[in-house]
């Protein structure tokens, strides 16, 4: 068994890390095109979530801290500004909403 708290957020979820080798995977283009559809769920999960008053009060250190990281520019996804700006939006979902979202695309991908 491998120890959760020496991996990365994102890699904690088997889904997580599909979805993003499988985006890693794509034409530029096409990461751009998906950036746009994940912003708009994000979005949408985030209006359900201000109208029901059920978002969390913190996404977790663990988040925060990928947040700062990816202001460095060093993940493969930073440098494509669309798809930087989707991982940044749906990473400050709650982790469930999260969660469901890279399933979402580990589906639609395969």
């Amino acid at each position: 068994m491998e120890d959760s708290y020496n991996k990365r957020w994102y890699d904690r979820h088997k889904e997580t890390r599909d979805a993003l080798e499988l985006l890693k995977n794509l034409h530029k283009t096409i990461q751009s095109k998906l950036s746009d559809d994940i912003i708009n769920v994000a979005s949408a999960i985030k209006t359900v979530h201000r109208e029901n008053d059920t978002a969390p009060l913190s996404i977790g250190l663990e988040r925060v801290l990928g947040l700062y990281q990816s202001n460095k520019g060093r993940r493969w996804y930073d440098k494509n500004p669309d798809l930087s700006v989707a991982i940044k939006t749906i990473s400050t979902l709650p982790q469930s909403d999260y969660e469901n979202i890279m399933e979402g695309i580990c589906m639609s991908l395969k």
